[in-house]
């Protein structure tokens, strides 16, 4: 039996005493699964299947919905307290949102979970890991931002500003206060980078809200009023 490196995204009861689950596997993608018998009182399955958890599982599909058959711990889980603890439900909300069952995407398990790795640790910064995160799994999905050229295809100037369309790219403007979302053209190089700094991630903020929005439908992400109870650090 070969057990799937996994997370679980996120939970709900199902009927008298199991679990419906939705996980982010490495090799499946995103998968429903049922979770039989695991609220029950002599079953230690449940505190396994937990967000932020490092799992292995084992599964049988039928539908749209798979049976889980086996759970063990894959590593210590990732210990997120205060607004990265919002921000790693953000990140699970957002693969929920976007991600469509049974499609999975080369190097988004990975993505995941160094997202993680660095929202767990005190000294890194939050909103470099959520860009970073944000702005990958766009491009996985087929929806990556045009970032290093204008429309016209010439390439991007830092001291240049732009009106940006997620979807058609850059617009030469004459000043920053026009209509429409503007954008330097040195957030635009910065984003494109594989290393974020931590100024550009918070100034590729409301581009990078821009860019997901069409994506995520109108219902509000729940993540994103848990953020009121923080004090803003321009993570999200």
């Amino acid at each position: 039996m070969s057990l799937e490196p996994a997370f679980v995204l996120h939970t709900r009861a199902y009927r008298n005493t199991s679990l419906l689950l939705e996980t982010l596997t490495r090799s499946q993608g995103r998968l429903g699964l049922v979770a039989r018998g695991v609220r029950r009182a002599r079953s230690q399955a449940a505190a396994l299947l937990q967000p932020f958890r490092p799992v292995a599982l084992d599964w049988r599909l039928r539908g749209e919905l798979g049976s889980l058959r086996q759970v063990e711990p894959a590593g210590q889980p990732f210990v997120l307290r205060g607004r990265p603890l919002i921000s790693g439900f953000y990140l699970n909300e957002l693969l929920l949102r976007l991600l469509a069952r049974h499609d999975p995407h080369t190097g988004l398990f990975e993505g995941y979970l160094t997202a993680l790795e660095r929202l767990a640790m005190p000294e890194f910064d939050e909103a470099v890991a959520l860009r970073t995160f944000e702005r990958d799994l766009l491009q996985m999905l087929g929806y990556g931002l045009p970032l290093t050229h204008e429309l016209g295809g010439a390439l991007l100037k830092p001291e240049q500003w732009y009106r940006y369309d997620p979807e058609r790219g850059a617009e030469p403007v004459q000043s920053p206060s026009g209509a429409g979302l503007m954008v330097s053209g040195a957030t635009l190089i910065g984003l494109a980078q594989p290393t974020i700094s931590a100024e550009i991630a918070r100034a590729s903020r409301g581009l990078m809200r821009a860019a997901l929005q069409p994506h995520l439908g109108s219902k509000p992400l729940k993540s994103r009023e848990l953020y009121a109870r923080f004090p803003d650090k321009g993570a999200v």
